[in-house]
């Protein structure tokens, strides 16, 4: 009897129909908030970031690579091919800068909705949406989001990365943790094919939990997804770099050498607008600007504490510790500064910041509330609530006690009660008063034995039998019932029948009815399912001077960013304008593919002018003014000068004119004829 009854309790909690529609259908609208914050991302590039705005310095390197626009520049040392991979769909048969620019916008903020996604279980749906409102409204991620360059997909990948480890080494059964390992070897080899070393800076803390029996598993996924990304990079190293050790080299040369260099100062400067600080000079900017910067490290030891004392320190101080790594070489270890280095240490940062915001503007209290009429109706209408109430005014409060999940239907474990088996519809958790029903007054869930009450040795929430009262003698939460006691082999809480003894198979919390057997409507109250979480019931509640403070400080630095971000975006189409006018008037003089522009600027010159680039000195040395003076003679080729200074020797007696800040000096061979 009792396997018939147990088989027909998993006939209805399994063979409901519909109940995977809804566990997708709340899927997807868990997901919903972080959809919105990454088309809002998406939205706010495409409008604030112009995408008629020219390809600048490095967007021509990355680009000519696999556009056929231009023959291909020079490819420094510390550069990575990924970049150019990510362009390639595009920029492989288009040459349209409009048309990079929103593909790129597209795929940034479907990549921040994935990074967020990730996140999912470690960390509350709000949280996870206010960190993506975070880390997208810096004017730094919104200008390089629809660019062609390698650092917020270092970021995004970082941001992903660090979740599916922890979800990796997770003991969970779910599809998102099944996919985890896939997504971890994605997310690094993301990172490493962007820049290599970024990544291994990045990931650095991982490899200290990683060593742990449980985590050895992610440990070897990130591993192998970082050799897959940098694979290309090192094979290069070797092919045309004469070998890893002297790429390395060659990187930290082209960076000023790599050494102690207190650049923190350095990186607050460029706060103020400058996509590039090197020499880094001038005054700090305005206070407004910077105060962001300076909250992140009292709101980072904030969301540590707030993480400690909720007992999940793992969730919280691993993308802190990465996001200290990752920003570590930019602050200590080069002479200059570049806002876009720091962008995977804020995105690693903006999960904990968000928690702790969160945590400070809300608060959680215990509170008994009357239960919902909703779910009495629901469970009448499917025979396994109670009675009608005669007189209809029945009050029904939740009993204080552990918190309680969503109204859930009979599951496995359920005992029968004895003399009898349970029918399918009695409720597994809520014995009837011995002789009688739930009486009008009884708490839900917790029905008053008829003649009885409990007893100061009774546990709180687990009412005595008939007749007789918690001794002080038995085990926490077991009252005894007349005819006998909490016997040695009865589970914990779980008070023995009376006449009997508790068998050893009885359900934790679960007393059978005195004196009769579970009949269809004999519960007193809906059926519940204890949560794991033990504890009462609690209330979010908001602090409203906290959070209109907060808000307060969100609308300040909305406004600076975006006043940064429209003086940035101005002047780099001023600039990019510049680049366009020099290569037409080098198209109108003459010079066109195939051609040679070398000198000042001449990298983005040469690249709108669709001619090949050289320079004799700099990190992009490539050339001699020797090998210059031999391309004259067989192609047309310019060299830029700044206002003022002096063209170089092998172009002192080459035709001139002024174009805007420089000058050119260029030869059409047959052209004097």
């Amino acid at each position: 009897m009792a396997g018939s009854s147990h088989a027909t309790l998993d006939a209805v909690s399994r063979g409901r129909p519909g109940r995977p529609r809804r566990r997708s259908a709340g899927a997807a609208r868990a997901a919903w908030p972080l959809a919105a914050v990454a088309a809002a991302f998406t939205l706010a590039q495409l409008l604030l970031v112009r995408p008629g705005m020219g390809l600048g310095w490095d967007e021509t390197v990355y680009v000519s690579q696999v556009g056929r626009h231009a023959p291909a520049s020079f490819f420094s040392a510390p550069r990575a091919r990924g970049v150019s991979l990510l362009v390639a769909p595009v920029a492989s048969w288009s040459s349209s800068t409009p048309l990079l620019r929103v593909y790129l916008a597209l795929l940034s903020g479907l990549a921040l909705f994935l990074a967020l996604r990730a996140w999912r279980g470690l960390f509350p749906i709000p949280v996870l949406a206010l960190a993506g409102g975070l880390l997208a409204s810096l004017w730094t991620t919104l200008f390089y989001g629809p660019q062609a360059m390698p650092n917020l997909w270092v970021a995004v990948g970082a941001l992903a990365a660090v979740a599916c480890f922890l979800r990796t080494g997770a003991d969970r059964a779910d599809r998102a943790d099944r996919a985890a390992p896939w997504g971890l070897a994605a997310s690094a080899a993301l990172m490493a094919c962007m820049r290599p070393v970024d990544a291994v800076w990045v990931c650095l803390p991982l490899l200290v939990p990683g060593l742990r029996r449980g985590r050895r598993r992610a440990l070897l996924v990130l591993l192998a997804g970082l050799a897959v990304g940098a694979a290309e990079w090192v094979i290069e190293a070797y092919t045309g770099y004469g070998g890893l050790a002297r790429r390395l080299a060659d990187g930290s040369a082209i960076q000023g050498g790599l050494g102690w260099h207190l650049a923190v100062v350095d990186q607050l400067r460029a706060l103020g607008g400058r996509t590039l600080c090197r020499p880094c000079a001038g005054a700090l900017p305005h206070p407004l600007l910077a105060l962001w910067w300076f909250a992140l490290l009292p709101l980072a030891g904030l969301a540590l504490a707030v993480a400690v004392r909720a007992r999940r320190t793992t969730a919280t101080a691993l993308p802190l510790a990465c996001a200290a790594t990752a920003a570590f070489p930019y602050l200590f270890l080069i002479g200059y500064a570049a806002p876009r280095f720091l962008l995977p240490a804020y995105a690693l940062l903006s999960i904990p910041v968000a928690d702790a915001l969160a945590h400070a503007m809300t608060t959680r209290h215990p509170v008994i509330r009357p239960a919902s009429r909703t779910t009495w109706r629901a469970t009448r209408r499917r025979g396994l609530g109670p009675a009608p109430d005669p007189a209809g005014r029945r009050a029904r409060f939740r009993a204080p006690g552990p918190a309680r999940s969503r109204l859930a239907w009979p599951t496995r474990g359920a005992p029968p009660t004895p003399g009898g088996s349970r029918a399918p519809g009695a409720a597994p958790d809520v014995p009837p008063a011995s002789g009688g029903s739930g009486a009008p007054g009884a708490a839900l869930d917790v029905p008053l034995a008829s003649g009885g009450s409990g007893a100061s040795g009774a546990a709180w929430g687990v009412p005595p039998a008939s007749g007789g009262s918690g001794a002080s003698d038995a085990a926490p939460g077991v009252v005894p019932v007349p005819g006998g006691s909490g016997a040695s082999g009865a589970a914990w809480g779980v008070p023995p029948a009376s006449g009997g003894s508790g068998a050893p198979g009885a359900a934790l919390d679960v007393p059978p009815a005195s004196g009769r057997s579970g009949a269809p409507g004999a519960a007193p109250g809906a059926v519940r399912r204890r949560s794991r979480q033990p504890g009462p019931a609690r209330r979010t509640a908001v602090r409203p001077g906290v959070l209109v403070l907060v808000c307060a400080g969100l609308a300040v630095h909305l406004g600076a960013q975006f006043s940064v971000l429209g003086r940035v975006v101005t002047g780099a189409t001023g600039a990019h304008r510049a680049w366009a006018r020099t290569a037409t008037e080098l198209n109108r003089r003459g010079v066109r593919p195939p051609c040679l522009v070398a000198g000042h600027e001449a990298l983005p010159v040469a690249y709108a002018a669709g001619c090949a680039s050289a320079a004799t000195s700099g990190p992009n040395a490539d050339s001699t003014p020797e090998g210059i003076a031999r391309a004259a003679r067989r192609m047309p080729v310019a060299t830029l000068v700044p206002a003022g200074s002096a063209p170089p020797g092998y172009a002192r007696d080459w035709p001139s004119t002024a174009v805007g800040a420089v000058r050119l000096y260029y030869v059409v061979p047959g052209a004097g004829a």
